[in-house]
């Protein structure tokens, strides 16, 4: 068996920092293999096409993003916990001069698009995988606030809207660029949750 003629994980970043900068549609397996400096015919032989590599990059995006999730929603206060949520999910759309928005908000704005070109059904499940396991992490802080009578609603009601509300955040994230008013619809969310002032 012939070796690669690159390393997995670095073309996997370089890939996905252009899919997220320009979109699957705006970026070239050609775009890709000049910044990684490898060969486009050896990115075709790993992956096939240019949507089956926008799959691999965005599945290690998705599991270095969960672990991130989970380690700000694992220990602390249930309202320590939930702001270190909307500051990840922040910084994570404000990152790259310019930033770069949100890459699923980015990838399901694509699959809204019906002229047949970009993402398919595997790129929907996922971004929906994504969410969902986003959603789950986030109920399960919840549960356990509940248990430490810190939230007295319904986690899995309550989990949805937060998640919701994230999706909201990067929308408007991409219209107004505004950080503080996202910041502040955040804290207001956490307001809401809990059913309390900010202390």
């Amino acid at each position: 068996m012939r070796p690669r003629e690159f390393d997995h994980d670095d073309v996997l970043r370089v890939a996905f920092e252009q899919f997220w900068r320009r979109g699957v549609r705006g970026t070239s397996l050609s775009d890709i293999a000049r910044e990684a400096g490898v060969q486009r015919g050896s990115l075709y032989n790993a992956f096939g096409s240019k949507e089956a590599l926008f799959l691999a990059a965005y599945e290690r995006y998705a599991g270095d993003y969960l672990s991130s999730v989970q380690k700000v929603l694992g220990s602390g206060p249930l309202r320590k916990r939930l702001t270190a949520f909307f500051d990840l999910t922040i910084k994570n759309f404000r990152s790259g001069s310019p930033p770069r928005g949100c890459p699923t908000t980015r990838g399901l704005m694509e699959l809204a698009s019906d002229d047949g070109e970009g993402l398919d059904e595997d790129a929907r499940r996922a971004f929906a995988d994504l969410v969902s396991r986003i959603t789950g992490l986030v109920q399960d802080a919840l549960s356990e606030g509940a248990q430490r009578g810190e939230f007295n609603g319904a986690p899995e009601v309550a989990a949805l809207h937060i998640v919701t509300v994230t999706r909201g955040l990067a929308v408007l994230e991409r219209a107004f660029g505004d950080e503080p008013q996202l910041r502040k619809i955040a804290a207001h969310t956490v307001d809401l949750v809990l059913n309390e002032k900010r202390r």
